[in-house]
């Protein structure tokens, strides 16, 4: 252990470090777990209208609708919040659905991008999920959670990188706090297609519990210059069957 942080976790850590410094070939957010530190730009929009979905042994859950909004308020400051509606389907039980937990969010580059030389643009993205949802019907977490993490993302001609992790503060009874670790290659195809892949990697959020390592591919495909496609399917591949078997998301964002 090393400040309270797995030897295991740390050295995944210290990989994705690597990869952010050496890569020469290769959106974020959305459509991937991964998200990057670019914000909004100054007094603009960003709405996304969405459904995502994972499915284990046993249970499906997810969000059909949510929406998304973020907003350049400040130079280099984003304002986030998502509003979803959830759902929980368990093998032989009704679907349960409604309102879940709501999120707000802050993204702040303090650095930005040298283009021409190795420096990537470097920011910090906290967020709290409020327990809207009702968690008898597994519709939230039952508790107030906090993400504290850091995001680095640097680009290649047509080739984007980005990623990075940070750390759950996760209370509640057999909850415990847990970190997050993911990176996302891009590559942008033609003029309105980007394709690319994310893997990520995450410790064990209750007591007992199991870490869990996935991957996403995916991508967007821009319709106009405020009309977007976004979509990604996905599974585990370290303790599937508990943590994913298969996950999506498909989403229209629409940015002015």
């Amino acid at each position: 252990m090393l400040f309270g942080v797995p030897r295991k976790t740390k050295w995944i850590f210290l990989l994705f470090l690597v990869i952010v410094f050496t890569q020469t070939l290769a959106l974020a957010g959305p459509p991937f777990r991964t998200d990057d530190p670019e914000p909004v730009e100054y007094k603009h929009w960003e709405f996304y209208t969405f459904s995502q979905g994972t499915h284990v042994k046993g249970d499906t859950a997810g969000t059909l609708p949510g929406f998304e909004i973020n907003y350049g308020a400040l130079p280099e400051t984003q304002l986030h919040v998502i509003a979803p509606f959830a759902f929980d389907k368990e093998t032989g039980s009704d679907t349960q659905s409604g309102y879940g937990d709501t999120e707000l969010g802050i993204k702040y580059r303090f650095v930005k991008e040298n283009e021409q030389g190795w420096q990537p643009q470097i920011g910090i993205f906290p967020m709290l999920e409020l327990s809207t949802g009702n968690s008898d019907k597994g519709l939230g977490t039952g508790h107030n959670r906090e993400f504290l993490p850091l995001w680095l993302q640097k680009s290649y001609g047509p080739w984007t990188t980005y990623g990075g992790g940070g750390y759950w503060i996760n209370p509640g009874e057999g909850n415990k706090d847990y970190w997050f670790f993911g990176w996302t290659v891009m590559r942008k195809i033609t003029d309105k297609l980007n394709l690319g892949g994310e893997i990520f990697y995450q410790t064990a959020d209750i007591a007992g519990g199991v870490a869990s390592t996935g991957f996403n591919l995916g991508g967007t495909y821009d319709f106009t210059e405020s009309h977007h496609l976004l979509f990604s399917v996905g599974r585990g591949i370290q303790n599937v069957t508990t943590t994913n078997e298969f996950s999506y998301y498909i989403g229209y964002q629409l940015t002015f």
